[in-house]
């Protein structure tokens, strides 16, 4: 087969490609699915989502694995890149034609038993063009055109997932684009810049594109407490699940306000909650480890990428994943605004857990061919970038 992939059983090159895999960024992730799947079945008290949940393990772990055989040099091509960027436009356009509508957002292909979400790998996908774009000319990144023309890519995608209306994911797209904008090496006039240019884009959103529904969920960001039976209501039981929890937690399947349904989307957007609410302060504590764990396992796959190529692909990853968990810890401890994000690896969603892995197998893919790098070489390499 091509791009690399390993299929014969005697390739020699397939002992390497195992030992190539950060086998404890692997193990990091089992804890955390471990948690979400126990607390899940804790407060459905059936094996709905649970079994469902089981399924899309397997599956994303077999995108790992082949993933980490696979030799991803090939998207370091500019026009393999841009027909994955059409492809990927197009999908979310098809959306508007045949997608199917979940919770006001029509965001979803049916495909009968599976739903799938094509914004997830989308956000993916915009990782490596921004990490293609910006390796080659890290170097000039002064230059303010090319904050622009990557503003136009992620611009694009943004819109377009914006519409649907998954302000969300519109603004996960807006993270990852920043961050990685951060990491190439933004001059301090041009960041000034890009905080304008970004004021301005929220004022015309909110008076031309922002729904009603959502602009009252940034009011009520502000005064949460000002409509608890109303807009304010999710953020409200949220903050009273994670405030009930404790030292210790009630335990689990003792969670009151998801069991009783006090506490809305458990299983997905307010999963922290439920989780806080059963396993308490110390619970999350051992959570945050487990992340911190593998958010460490990224940083330095990323940080010892063959060539900038790699080391900006891992650091887009590393603030994908942190944009997501940051995102929803926020909005369940009612410190930023709903925005229905999913909490990664924990939250019920296959789209999401698939790309997830699949995004690992791909940093695992470049580990196989990354060159073993001191670290005073792999520090200079990345000064390169942010200078």
């Amino acid at each position: 087969m091509s791009f690399g992939m390993n299929t014969t059983r005697n390739n020699p090159e397939t002992p390497s490609r195992l030992r190539a895999i950060d086998w404890p960024l692997f193990f990091s992730t089992l804890p955390i699915l471990a948690l979400g799947l126990v607390t899940m079945y804790s407060f459905t008290g059936r094996s709905e989502f649970f079994g469902k949940q089981l399924v899309w393990i397997a599956v994303s772990f077999a995108l790992f694995f082949i993933g980490s055989f696979i030799d991803w040099r090939f998207l370091r091509r500019s026009d393999v890149l841009f027909v994955l960027f059409l492809a990927g436009s197009a999908a979310l356009i098809l959306l508007f034609i045949s997608g199917k509508t979940v919770r006001g957002a029509q965001s979803w292909f049916d495909f009968g038993p599976v739903s799938i979400q094509p914004v997830e790998p989308i956000k993916l996908l915009l990782i490596l063009i921004l990490a293609k774009y910006f390796s080659r000319r890290h170097i000039e990144i002064a230059h303010i055109r090319h904050i622009l023309i990557s503003a136009v890519y992620a611009g694009i995608l943004f819109l377009l997932v914006l519409l649907q209306p998954d302000f969300g994911g519109a603004i996960v797209i807006f993270c990852i684009w920043l961050g990685m904008v951060l990491l190439s090496g933004i001059s301090k006039k041009h960041l000034l810049a890009v905080f304008l240019i970004g004021l301005t884009s929220f004022m015309f959103l909110w008076t031309f594109v922002f729904k009603e529904y959502q602009k009252q969920r940034l009011i009520t960001f502000i005064h949460p407490l000002t409509d608890v039976r109303g807009s304010g209501y999710n953020a409200y039981q949220s903050m009273i699940a994670v405030g009930s929890g404790g030292l210790f937690g009630k335990g689990v399947g003792l969670g009151s306000q998801s069991r009783l349904k006090f506490l809305p989307e458990y299983e997905t957007d307010f999963m922290f909650a439920a989780f806080a609410e059963e396993w308490g302060f110390v619970g999350v504590v051992v959570l945050f480890g487990c992340y911190a764990l593998l958010f460490w396992r990224i940083l330095h796959n990323a940080l010892h990428g063959r060539s900038n190529f790699e080391i900006l692909y891992g650091l887009g990853l590393a603030i994908f994943i942190m944009s997501h968990f940051v995102i929803h810890v926020g909005m369940n401890l009612g410190l930023l605004p709903v925005t229905g994000i999913t909490i990664p690896f924990m939250s019920y969603g296959g789209t999401h857990l698939a790309t997830l892995y699949m995004g690992l197998g791909i940093l695992m893919g470049q580990r196989a061919y990354s060159r073993a790098a001191h670290k005073e070489t792999t520090q200079n390499e990345f000064l390169s970038i942010t200078q």
